[in-house]
C-alpha cells in the first residue's frame, strides 16, 4: 500500500498547491512512484504537473460515475501520475451532503489504485469542507504548509481542530506528517521570528527543509512543469528536493537515489 499524504491548509497563498506538485514530482525523481490527487476544484494542481484532465476526473470518482483507475493520467515526469479535477468538483461537496458514507468516498476510491505507487499526495481545497474531510480520511498523514508572515498560525488552530475529530471519528491512524515553512525571505527580522513561532507551536513536526521565496517557482505553473524540470538549479528545486528526501528519511524509505 502506497502512502496517502494530504497536504492542507484552509489559509489560501501559503503554498500548498506547489508543495504537492514539486513533492510529489521530486519524489518520483527520486525512483518513487506517485500519484497527485488534486482534490482542489481550483484544478491548479492538475495544469501546474502538466495533465490534461479527460471527461471523467476527481468528480466523476467521488460520485461514483468512474474508478479513479480510469481518470488517472501521466505526466512528463517520470513516474508521476495525476488524478486531475476541473470546476465541477465544486459541486461535489453539494452533491456527496446525500450519499452514503459520504467521507468516505476519497478512501475508497484511493484504495482501489494505492497498491501501484509508492507515494499518494492529496491537494486539498483551502477550506476545511466536506472535500478536504474526505482527503483527511483518505490520508495516512497531513503536511501543513505555512508562510512566513505575519498571520502565519491564523487559523491553524481551526485545521488541527479537524484534523483531531477527523482522527477521533473517521481516520484513527491519521498522523501529522510535518509542518512545512513556505515563503520565508531570510533577510528579514519578521521571516525568522516567524520560523521560531513555528516551531515552538509545533515542537518536533517542523521539517528542517524550508522553502524560500522563489520568482522561478511562481513561473513553472505557467510552463506546466514542476520545479526540478523547469529550472533544476534554482532554489526552489533545491528546497523541493530536500524535502522529498525528508519525507523519505521521515518514512524510513531508503530509496533514495539522488
Amino acid at each position: 500500500m502506497g502512502k496517502i499524504i494530504a497536504i492542507t491548509n484552509q489559509k489560501g497563498g501559503v503554498g500548498k498547491t506547489t508543495t504537492a506538485v514539486n513533492l510529489c514530482a521530486c519524489l518520483a525523481e527520486q525512483g518513487k512512484k506517485t500519484l497527485l490527487i488534486d482534490a482542489d476544484p481550483q484544478g491548479n494542481a492538475s495544469s501546474g504537473s502538466g495533465a490534461q484532465a479527460g471527461k471523467d476526473t476527481l468528480y466523476e470518482v467521488l460520485l461514483g460515475i468512474a474508478t479513479a483507475e480510469k481518470c488517472i493520467v501521466k505526466t512528463d515526469t517520470p513516474g508521476m501520475s495525476v488524478l486531475p479535477s476541473d470546476i465541477r468538483l465544486a459541486a461535489a461537496e453539494v452533491e456527496m451532503v446525500s450519499l452514503e458514507r459520504r467521507e468516505y468516498r476519497m478512501r475508497a476510491a484511493l484504495k482501489a489504485v494505492s497498491e501501484q505507487y509508492d507515494y499518494l499526495i492529496i491537494d486539498c481545497p483551502p477550506s476545511l469542507g466536506l472535500l478536504t474531510v474526505n482527503a483527511l480520511t483518505a490520508a495516512n498523514s497531513v503536511l501543513i504548509p505555512i508562510q512566513c508572515e505575519y498571520y502565519a498560525l491564523e487559523g491553524v488552530r481551526s485545521l488541527m481542530d479537524t484534523v483531531a475529530r477527523v482522527k477521533r471519528g473517521l481516520n484513527p491512524g491519521l498522523a501529522v506528517e510535518g509542518v512545512l515553512l513556505t515563503m520565508l525571505d531570510g533577510r528579514t527580522n519578521l521571516g525568522l521570528q516567524v520560523v521560531a513561532q513555528v516551531k515552538k507551536h509545533f515542537k518536533g513536526q517542523v521539517f528542517a527543509t524550508t522553502v524560500p521565496r522563489n520568482v522561478r517557482l511562481g513561473e513553472a505553473p505557467s510552463h506546466a512543469l514542476p520545479i526540478h524540470r523547469y529550472d533544476p538549479r534554482s532554489t526552489g528545486a533545491e528546497a523541493y528536493r530536500s524535502l522529498a528526501k525528508e519525507v523519505l528519511r521521515r518514512n524510513g524509505d531508503k530509496g533514495i537515489l539522488k
